[in-house]
């Protein structure tokens, strides 16, 4: 396993550096001072900036303006940007962009894509299905009319930025015509035993297309994406094979980067306080039940980044093992889950009622890293889904 980055990846992350530098992470009202959304729409002016530097198609190809990179690449620029808690949805539109390049119409790709890198379109996904805690491609049908059109129903919720978004891209479970469903129509569940995933690109303002306001951990806007009877174009349905599993693990371990990113900027904010903060004339940083703290959580760090760059490298170099992929993102996830929370926990501790104070970034940091955790789901749940890996493929 060798986890050097080549130089396309070190200059992505050294770029996203240069552009998050002049990031505050206060820069919106505290999630605890208002009752709504913190802001209307995400960080534009910031998207600009990430746009010009070309960070918004790293993952596209040469031919729609980008720069051909991986998730590695992704990762490595979604960790600088939750160090600051940049408000921009660049996971969701990257990740969807390049399931476009891979496995969507030419006709979508020729519209889309260019646009995305340019920053002129943005992208989302539904990916937490009805609740949250049922499979997203479970929560939406799609049938197929004679003329080819696609026609969805079902809810998807807490969709990200998705009263910003140009597109959101839902994951629906195909069914005939004919074919009976095991739940009322409007739930949208899926009749027993069907097994066909499809994505659609679905417009933000469309007949049959309704977003209720939700509003995530962090104080920013969700939606929850209803569907009924939405006609889609068969150009702007992705009906392939491997698509949606290919997205939700990018998707996720863009997630797991995003939480390592809020960590190291945490722990290093609790060095600093650590380091100036004294009692009985020393810094407290200097206090052995202090330094232990502190190490644990180091420890943490360092176990989700080194399988975060595992999951990264699976999924973009495509490479076998003795388990899917899969494996790979559920021990990410694991760690994430856990280590960002544990993360917080400990810098609060450490601040003491400082690190309550509105005034002071931490409590934002806790704020989103809760959301983060909430969004990878617990980490039993993960080590289950390793089980069934692990005996459905059993190593040696």
């Amino acid at each position: 396993m060798d986890f050097t980055f080549t130089e396309e990846q070190q200059a992505a992350a050294e770029a996203a550096r240069a552009v998050f530098a002049g990031v505050a992470p206060d820069g919106v009202p505290s999630p605890s001072l208002v009752p709504g959304a913190v802001a209307d729409d995400f960080d534009r002016a910031l998207w600009t900036r990430l746009a010009d530097a070309d960070l918004l198609s790293l993952l596209l190809a040469p031919s729609y303006g980008g720069s051909g990179l991986d998730a590695i690449a992704l990762c490595l620029v979604l960790r600088e940007s939750a160090k600051v808690l940049a408000r921009v949805p660049l996971l969701e539109s990257s990740a969807a962009a390049v399931t476009v390049q891979t496995y969507g119409s030419e006709e979508a790709r020729t519209d889309l894509l260019t646009r995305v890198g340019r920053g002129e379109v943005v992208l989302s996904v539904a990916a937490h299905g009805r609740t949250g805690h049922d499979p997203a491609e479970l929560a939406v049908t799609a049938q197929r009319d004679a003329d080819g059109t696609w026609v969805l129903d079902g809810v998807q919720t807490a969709v990200p930025w998705a009263y910003d978004a140009d597109y959101i891209v839902v994951p629906a479970t195909a069914v005939a015509a004919d074919a009976g469903l095991t739940e009322a129509p409007q739930v949208g569940m899926a009749r027993a035993g069907a097994d066909h995933v499809l994505l659609a690109l679905v417009p933000r303002v469309h007949e049959g297309v309704v977003l209720a306001e939700q509003i995530s951990t962090a104080g920013e806007r969700l939606a929850e994406l209803r569907l009924d009877s939405a006609r889609i174009a068969a150009r702007d349905v992705i009906d392939a094979d491997g698509a949606w599993e290919g997205l939700r693990e990018l998707l996720t371990t863009g997630t797991c980067a995003l939480a390592l990113g809020l960590g190291e900027g945490v722990l290093t904010m609790t060095g600093e306080y650590t380091g100036k903060r004294e009692q009985f004339g020393h810094p407290i940083a200097s206090f052995q039940a202090v330094a232990m703290q502190a190490a644990d959580r180091y420890i943490d760090l360092r176990a989700m980044e080194a399988t975060l760059w595992q999951a990264a490298w699976r999924i973009s170099s495509g490479a076998t093992g003795a388990l899917p992929s899969a494996g790979d993102v559920a021990v990410a996830k694991i760690w994430a889950s856990e280590g960002v929370r544990r993360v917080v926990q400990t810098a609060q501790h450490l601040h003491g009622g400082f690190g309550a104070d509105v005034d002071y970034p931490l409590h934002r940091y806790h704020a989103w890293a809760k959301h983060l955790e909430l969004s990878l789901g617990p980490a039993a749940a993960h080590e289950e889904s390793l089980g069934d890996l692990l005996a459905a493929h059993p190593l040696g």
